[in-house]
């Protein structure tokens, strides 16, 4: 669902790794070797670092979450801690592919739109669900959980007779689409106060000879649902793509 990110990250004491290098954190977690070792048979896993991780997260956004603070969650020392993972950052990459764990893989079925907006939509819900989340995209995209995902996606989409560039479109518009939708959605939601809504929408019905529009088709009213907005707007960006794939195919006809 995303475009694989390797670039240059910033890790928690300020320094940038470029993606080539073979320092441990500027490899990132999902590409570096771990060594082999007595202690790499201990309860701890990665997957038990992330799942804690992720409370830590919904509890308290990416400022709450912290090695020493992770380490007390787990009940183990910072030692234990660090031979599973070698930074801050390393946490928030295993974090952020454990939420996409919770986005149902759907079995491939005849209507391949179906397989897709079902996903989608999946993904949305699941980052809003963190909020935390659609912030930290942009990261190196190359967890088991992102990527059995996105092969899911485009999978579809090729049986949807997709390919090349249709099929990198289709891919782009898709995930740009439900990466701004949460964090937006997610932003709205964190800073919601009821009583600032109503002079919001006070302020707006005050200047109707500015914003004839917007006032008259409820610019701030709750008419629709997100969650029936954002699923049309996956089955709109589907038909326009499937259009223009179509189009393309007859103008290449002799």
């Amino acid at each position: 669902m995303f475009r694989i990110g390797l670039g240059v990250r910033v890790e928690s004491d300020g320094s940038a790794h470029g993606g080539g290098r073979s320092t441990a954190t500027g490899r990132g977690v999902w590409l570096r070797k771990w060594p082999e070792g007595p202690s790499r048979a201990s309860p701890l896993s990665q997957a038990r670092i992330a799942g804690a991780a992720v409370a830590l997260l919904d509890e308290g956004g990416p400022d709450r979450l912290t090695m020493r603070g992770l380490a007390q969650r787990l009940q183990v020392s910072a030692t234990a801690l660090y031979w599973h993972v070698t930074s801050r950052e390393d946490v928030l990459d295993l974090a952020f592919d454990h939420v996409f764990a919770q986005v149902r893989i759907p079995e491939p079925g005849p209507e391949w739109t179906l397989d897709v907006e079902r996903l989608v939509v999946g993904w949305h819900a699941a980052m809003l669900r963190h909020p935390w989340s659609p912030a930290l995209v942009g990261r190196p995209m190359l967890g088991p959980n992102v990527l059995a995902r996105t092969e899911s996606l485009q999978s579809a989409l090729v049986r949807g007779g997709l390919t090349g560039r249709t099929l990198a479109l289709a891919t782009h518009l898709l995930a740009n689409y439900a990466i701004g939708a949460a964090l937006v959605e997610a932003t709205w939601q964190r800073g919601q106060d009821p009583a600032v809504r109503a002079e919001a929408q006070a302020h707006l019905a005050a200047r109707t000879d500015l914003y004839p529009t917007l006032n008259e088709h409820g610019h701030l009213d709750d008419r629709w649902p997100d969650e029936e907005l954002f699923a049309a707007g996956v089955h709109t960006i589907l038909g326009a793509v499937t259009h223009d794939a179509a189009a393309r195919r007859t103008r290449r006809r002799p």
